[in-house]
């Protein structure tokens, strides 16, 4: 995936928690997850977006700063900022800034969206969304790589634009962009430096993704191979599948809306029944797998690297 070596067959990353039903953010137990995950060896730290919702859930890229300061090694990732309720030059700078309070730490994970009507409340277009995204990748690219950035859009010009400080990771931090419709996944092979598959995706769904993408990288004479893969994937280890099924709907109905999609795309059950999901989804395709409990944030962290990880393969590019 990177220059990151990791101690298991395959990059494992994390998400961080990030959802606190009862209102209070822990932040004891976010700094102990943290280090310990970076003790572990894990690949790095993912969080997410939900600027609208009635789960209690911090902002990200302040999130990924915050993180930052309390780690050392372990890479830092969003999965994904929506940069359609984006200002990119203001998001750029910030997560320029991450960059350099990390020391290169950053992946930049983005995405489109599919909640159009939360873009007007924090600025963002009501029309034209697909040209928005697009143009904020270049507009940021700019920002990050121009002495005096130069950008000529439809929607944003830069004429000599100075933004300092740049990003410690040259040319810039890795953009990973997000997507499931053809067109969008066809765009990630163009604008795209990996792809991080949704978590509410299937297996099957993700596969045909995946295939989709290698598609455009060959017709576009890109590298298959070193082209980022990468997948969140909702896990439970629970010896009780029942139960670790029931805790998961309860989750996704809180956070998606959506409970069933709980039993449709996540990977539960004993640690066996884990690992096998889980190969599943690297055979599919995945060259790192991110992996998101949604309860019992520590045991899982601590078991999916013990117990889970050592029953896993090494990828193979398809």
């Amino acid at each position: 995936m990177n220059s990151h070596e990791s101690p298991f067959p395959i990059p494992l990353a994390i998400a961080v928690p990030q959802t606190f039903p009862d209102g209070d953010i822990d932040l004891g137990m976010i700094r102990s997850y943290a280090t310990r995950a970076e003790e572990l060896g894990y690949h790095s730290l993912w969080v997410a977006e939900q600027l609208v919702g009635s789960t209690p859930t911090p902002e990200p890229v302040t999130f990924l700063s915050y993180l930052s300061s309390v780690t050392n090694r372990i890479g830092l990732g969003a999965a994904v900022i929506i940069a359609t309720t984006r200002n990119p030059a203001m998001l750029a700078k910030q997560l320029s800034t991450v960059d350099v309070l990390s020391e290169g730490r950053l992946i930049v994970g983005t995405a489109l969206g599919g909640r159009p009507w939360t873009y007007p409340l924090f600025g963002g277009p009501s029309e034209r969304r697909i040209r928005h995204f697009i143009e904020s990748v270049g507009v940021m690219r700019a920002l990050w790589t121009q002495e005096r950035a130069v950008f000529e859009g439809e929607l944003w010009k830069l004429e000599g634009v100075p933004m300092s400080p740049k990003p410690v990771q040259k040319p810039h931090p890795p953009l990973w962009l997000g997507g499931r419709h053809p067109v969008g996944l066809r765009r990630v092979a163009r604008l795209a430096d990996g792809f991080m598959g949704a978590g509410s995706t299937s297996t099957a769904q993700f596969r045909e993704h995946v295939q989709i993408i290698r598609a455009e990288l060959e017709r576009r004479g890109k590298d298959v191979e070193s082209f980022p893969i990468a997948k969140r994937v909702y896990v439970a280890i629970d010896d009780d599948r029942d139960r670790a099924e029931r805790r998961l709907r309860e989750w996704f109905g809180a956070w998606y809306g959506r409970a069933e999609m709980g039993s449709d795309v996540s990977v539960w059950g004993s640690v066996e029944d884990c690992a096998e999901g889980l190969t599943e989804i690297v055979d599919a395709g995945a060259g790192m797998l991110m992996l998101n409990p949604v309860f019992d944030y520590e045991e899982h962290l601590e078991n999916l690297a013990s117990e889970v990880a050592p029953l896993l393969s090494s990828p193979t590019t398809s």
